[in-house]
């Protein structure tokens, strides 16, 4: 996989890949292949919004300390 590569850019490549497999005339073999790199950008896709979600959680616990209160307050 690029290492350049986007997390806008591995969602629109998800979507181009989730029209083709929807088009009839798409081959088994060209689906089968398209399901393959679905599936990384998909895992690729995970593995940001974990990241994501882990860094809004220490900013969100450093803001909570910061103002005193515990995580529910903020």
């Amino acid at each position: 996989m690029k290492k350049n590569l986007t997390f806008e850019n591995a969602s629109k490549r998800l979507d181009e890949i989730l029209q083709q497999l929807s088009d009839e005339e798409t081959p088994l073999e060209t689906s089968l292949k398209l399901y393959a790199e679905a599936a990384e950008m998909i895992s690729y896709c995970s593995g940001i919004l974990k990241n994501a979600q882990m860094k809004v959680d220490e900013i969100d616990a450093s803001l909570s300390g910061a103002l005193g209160g515990d995580e529910n307050d903020v």
